[in-house]
């Protein structure tokens, strides 16, 4: 799978509202708090480093399996 994931949203990256649905999507998918999404660097690149509280690699790793449909 790699260590990297494209994750399309739909807001342009003005006045943070690009993350702040980058946070909501990934929340929702992971089945989070929104404050459980954290950046951990690159808030203001396109390539971002992502903490999800309150699941395991094992568990993100599969959803993101079920998300891509196995690839």
């Amino acid at each position: 799978m790699g260590d990297a994931v494209k994750v399309r949203i739909r807001c342009a990256p003005v006045d943070g509202k690009a993350n702040k649905e980058l946070i909501e999507t990934l929340a929702d998918e992971f089945g989070l708090a929104k404050s459980s999404v954290v950046f951990k660097s690159g808030e203001t690149s396109k390539q971002k480093r992502i903490l999800l509280r309150g699941i395991s690699a094992a568990q993100a790793e599969e959803r993101l399996k079920a998300v891509l449909g196995g690839k």
